[in-house]
């Protein structure tokens, strides 16, 4: 496993934990339902679903769309959780995956 596949299963299973830690805390099958949505790309992107060179522009893409949704919601909200983590390891796994040409 590369480190670029590192990076993105980790943010995949982040994603994933949030919307789990949401339906348990407050029954929320919205939360548990956005949260597997918004990372099948990801997930999809790490088995090179897309073909190599497509799923490493795909996953950068997403990447940034979760950043600036996930940062536009903690404004909104001003929270820091989950939004503002969720934003925050978006930037770092963004500044990540810049760093890899090809996985």
């Amino acid at each position: 496993m590369t480190p670029f596949d590192l990076v993105l299963w980790g943010y995949v299973g982040l994603l994933l934990a949030g919307g789990l830690v949401g339906f348990l805390k407050a029954g929320s099958r919205a939360s548990l339902i956005a949260s597997s949505i918004l990372a099948m790309p990801l997930a999809v992107a790490a088995l090179d679903g897309f073909g190599a060179s497509a799923s490493t522009q795909v996953a950068r893409l997403w990447m940034q769309v979760l950043l600036v949704l996930f940062a536009w919601r903690g404004w909104q909200k001003r929270r820091f959780m989950p939004w503002g983590l969720l934003a925050l390891a978006a930037l770092i796994a963004s500044g990540l995956l810049a760093g890899w040409a090809e996985h």
